[in-house]
């Protein structure tokens, strides 16, 4: 099995995890009360998916 010669340094992991950043998820509107939702997924204050009602919304 391999093994490094030197240790690696901080500077050269930072580099390495340059591209390692954390995207904001997507939304979309909901067509039924136009509320932001995850897109393929029920929308969390209706409670719609493709045209139909299929979950209870959440009682906040």
């Amino acid at each position: 099995m391999a093994n490094p010669k030197r240790k690696s340094s901080k500077a050269r992991g930072a580099k390495r995890r340059t591209h390692w950043k954390v995207e904001a998820p997507n939304l979309v509107e909901c067509p039924q009360c136009h509320e932001p939702k995850l897109p393929h997924m029920a929308c969390p204050s209706c409670g719609y998916y493709a045209g139909r009602k299929v979950v209870e919304p959440r009682a906040e």
